[in-house]
């Protein structure tokens, strides 16, 4: 017998691998079933779904980017701190010195392009009818996920602390105090109705001005809440896909 041999008919391969090769149909289904990553897809598809001119991809284009941006994310937080005196000169350095400016610039650019794929993956679902019965519920979860996709691009806006971000997340959060019924500016007559006495402005930024609190709390957004409440709607996303047949198809 040789090594190859042995080592599949071991304990310890067949605990991990469950069915041999899928060379029928009956243990092709055997292995996606049993299958940690792959039982998020369906056993069978039909061919057309595949196709590059009908699906673009950009789902999966959109995933992997996620991806990315978490794995470079992480690697961020090694040379970042979330306070007013650091964050600024911690982004030159990120600019300059670390990884010679390449990091930092993965990051930025990876989440220009999910903004990007995300549109256009809801604009190819949209024109194909993709959101149709029965996929109205994961069509709202691809909404949420478009939201969040572009919360987490506002929250890492201020991250930097320049300027530009500091007066952009200023500028953009005015926008919240004139919101009805939640907003102090906002119809009618402006009510403050969050506990304290405060707005949903104020809420979001943590104080009456972007500061401190506001930089901690839009690195927590960015860095932990937001990344994981879209993880686990991505996984859903994915559950959905399967019970509803696999990828959608043209007729």
């Amino acid at each position: 017998m040789s090594l190859s041999e042995k080592i599949r008919n071991s304990q310890l391969w067949k605990s991990i691998f469950r069915h041999p090769a899928p060379k029928d149909r009956r243990n092709r289904i055997l292995v996606m079933l049993s299958n940690f990553v792959l039982h998020v897809h369906p056993v069978a598809m039909r061919r057309n779904a595949l196709r590059p001119g009908f699906s673009w991809f950009m789902g999966t284009i959109t995933f992997y980017l996620f991806v990315f941006e978490t794995i470079t994310g992480v690697a961020l937080m090694f040379y970042y701190r979330p306070t007013i005196e650091c964050a600024y000169g911690d982004m030159l350095n990120l600019r300059d010195s670390v990884s010679l400016g390449v990091l930092r610039e993965m990051h930025r650019w990876g989440a220009h392009a999910m903004v990007i794929t995300v549109l256009l993956h809801m604009y190819r679902v949209f024109l194909t009818g993709s959101y149709k019965r029965p996929r109205e519920l994961n069509w709202c979860v691809g909404v949420v996920l478009l939201v969040l996709t572009l919360l987490l691009s506002f929250t890492g806006y201020l991250l930097p602390w320049d300027q530009l971000s500091m007066w952009a997340v200023t500028v953009a959060s005015n926008t919240l105090g004139a919101a009805p019924l939640v907003g102090g500016e906002g119809p009618p007559g402006g009510v403050e109705a969050i506990a304290g006495g405060t707005d949903v402005r104020v809420a979001l930024l943590g104080a009456k001005t972007v500061g401190q609190e506001t930089l901690n709390r839009f690195y927590v957004l960015h860095c932990v809440a937001l990344p994981l409440v879209a993880a686990f709607l991505i996984g859903l996303h994915f559950w959905r896909i399967r019970k509803d047949g696999g990828l959608s198809h043209p007729e």
